[in-house]
């Protein structure tokens, strides 16, 4: 169960699984918070949890978006911000198969980070640190990423729909302006230039 200071509202990614039950079996054996499910959704089942270090996100067995993050209309890019993000790399690769044939992801570990990629394009980037040792401060979190034509006005537009915003500092593997987005309700994502 989550802290009662924990927000209520987040954004949070979904991965798609073949098998919801398993996905469940293995988020509890690898010490983590099966938080719902996985029960039936329309044509799909559907599960939320949390990692280990209490980092939200989803799983799906069923049918899907065709779109993959980094190409089209889908989020540029998911970040986890965590305490240690090569533990994190292996729990979700354990847990989503991320490096298992056909199809499988490649893993790169860079000094502070873990970059996954899937048919050559980034896809996630797990960073470790900077997480505050309250977690009421900056508790793990993962980061969804989207595209807009520009970030300056997502930025503007979000201030005036009564949200926040302010500039991220440039990241050694994104090279366009991006910005944090606060919406209404305290859930946090970013903006970047398509």
């Amino acid at each position: 169960m989550l802290p009662s200071w924990w927000p209520s509202s987040r954004w949070a990614p979904y991965f798609a699984v073949k098998n919801a039950d398993e996905t469940a079996v293995r988020i509890g054996e690898r010490g983590s918070t099966l938080a719902v499910g996985p029960p039936s959704l329309g044509e799909g089942r559907v599960g939320i949890a949390a990692d280990r270090d209490s980092a939200v996100f989803g799983f799906w067995e069923g049918p899907g978006l065709f779109w993959s993050v980094g190409r089209g209309s889908a989020p540029a890019r998911l970040d986890l911000q965590t305490r240690d993000a090569f533990e994190a790399a292996i729990f979700y690769a354990e847990i989503f198969d991320w490096a298992q044939p056909p199809g499988g992801c490649t893993v790169d570990y860079a000094q502070d980070h873990v970059l996954i990629q899937a048919a050559g394009h980034s896809v996630a980037t797990l960073r470790g640190g900077g997480i505050d040792p309250d977690p009421r401060i900056r508790p793990p979190r993962w980061i969804v990423d989207f595209r807009v034509p520009s970030s300056k006005q997502a930025a503007a537009a979000a201030v005036a729909a009564r949200g926040e915003s302010s500039p991220v500092p440039s990241l050694a593997d994104v090279s366009n302006d991006v910005f944090v987005i606060r919406d209404s309700d305290g859930a946090l994502f970013t903006v970047s230039d398509t």
